[in-house]
C-alpha cells in the first residue's frame, strides 16, 4: 500500500512508519521541525497550519492523521490553531488523493460518563476546551469525508506508553528524580496501552480496509493512575511519589490537562480484539518489558 502519515516524526507517528515499511508498504511521512533517520521513510516537512502547504499529487491507499498539539499544550489558539486548522488543511490537500482516512483521537471525547464502561456506542461529550476542538475536528472530517466520498475510520487512544514519549520524560525520568506528584492521590482509573499496540492495531485496520468504523484502542485492564505509577516505580526499583493538591498541579500543568488526566474512565476494547489480539493486555506486562528495555 501507499501510506500518507501525519506526525510521522512522532512517538507513535515514528513507530508507525518503521513498521509499515517493514511489512514492505511505501510510507510518506509530514512531519513539522523534526526529522526521520530511516531511508526508507521519504519525509516531508510541512507546517500543517498553513492552508498553503502542499503534499505530492500521488494516490495514498490510506491517510493517518496523527499530528496535533498535545492536551499539556496551555494556549488555546495553538491547539484549535494546530487540532483544528491543520485538520481542514490537510483534508484540502488529501481530498483528491484518497478514499480511506484515519483519524487518531483520545479517550477524553467522552468527557465524564461517571461509572459506566464506555465502547464505541457511548455518546461523545467532551468537558474540556481541548476535547471540544478535537472532537470539531473529527465532526469535520465526518461531513467533508461523506460529502466527498471517502472512507473515514476514528480511533480514540488511551494513555500511550512506550520507552520514549511523555512516559519517559513525564514519569519515568521524574519518578527517579523524586519530583513526581499525582494529583488527587491518584484515585481515579485510567485506560492504557502500549506503544506497539497501538502501532498494529492501526495496521490492522488499515490492511483489512475497515471502513467507516470507531475503534477504542487500549489494554483489557483499566487501572487506578496512582496503581499504575507504584508499580513502574517499583520496577525502576524508585521510591513510590506523593500527591499534589488539585489547584497546584492546575498551576503547574493547567487546568484543562489535569482535569482530563483526573476523569476516571473504564473502557471496553471488545471491538480491536476482534481484529488484533495485543500483545500486551495490561499494564503490568506493558510495564515490565519497556523498565526492561529502558535499563
Amino acid at each position: 500500500m501507499k501510506i500518507l502519515i501525519t506526525g510521522a516524526s512522532g512517538f507513535i507517528g515514528s513507530r508507525l512508519a518503521t513498521k509499515l515499511t517493514e511489512k514492505g508498504h511505501s510510507v510518506i511521512g509530514l512531519v513539522h521541525n523534526n526529522k526521520i533517520k530511516n531511508p526508507a521513510i521519504e519525509t516531508i516537512s510541512v507546517d500543517l497550519t498553513n492552508a498553503n502547504f502542499t503534499i505530492p499529487n500521488e494516490k495514498f491507499d490510506v491517510v493517518f492523521h496523527l499530528a496535533a498539539a498535545t492536551p499539556m499544550e496551555k494556549n488555546k489558539k495553538t491547539i484549535k490553531k494546530v487540532n483544528f486548522d491543520g485538520t481542514v488543511n490537510l483534508f484540502n490537500q488529501i481530498k483528491d488523493k484518497t478514499n480511506f482516512l484515519v483519524y487518531v483521537s483520545g479517550l477524553g471525547v467522552f468527557g465524564d460518563p461517571g461509572n459506566i464502561v464506555i465502547d464505541e456506542k457511548t455518546p461523545l461529550n467532551p468537558h474540556t476546551d481541548y476535547t471540544k476542538i478535537r472532537l470539531e475536528a473529527q465532526q469535520y472530517l465526518e461531513t467533508k469525508c461523506k460529502n466527498n466520498s471517502i472512507h473515514l475510520s476514528v480511533v480514540y487512544l488511551g494513555e500511550v506508553y512506550g520507552n520514549g514519549g511523555w512516559f519517559t520524560s513525564q514519569i519515568v525520568n521524574r519518578l527517579k528524580k523524586e519530583s513526581f506528584r499525582m494529583p488527587k492521590s491518584g484515585e481515579y482509573y485510567r485506560c492504557l496501552v502500549h506503544v506497539d499496540d497501538v502501532v498494529n492495531s492501526l495496521i490492522a485496520i488499515a490492511e483489512n480496509k475497515v471502513h467507516d468504523e470507531s475503534f477504542i484502542i487500549t489494554d483489557s485492564n483499566p487501572v487506578l493512575f496512582k496503581d499504575f505509577i507504584n508499580f513502574t516505580s517499583d520496577k525502576l526499583g524508585v521510591k513510590h511519589p506523593g500527591s499534589i493538591p488539585t489547584f497546584l498541579a492546575n498551576t503547574v500543568l493547567g487546568g484543562d490537562f489535569v482535569k482530563l488526566l483526573t476523569t476516571s474512565l473504564k473502557t471496553s476494547n471488545k471491538k480491536i480484539l476482534k481484529l488484533y489480539g495485543f500483545q500486551y493486555p495490561s499494564y503490568k506486562e506493558g510495564i515490565e518489558s519497556v523498565i526492561s528495555e529502558i535499563k
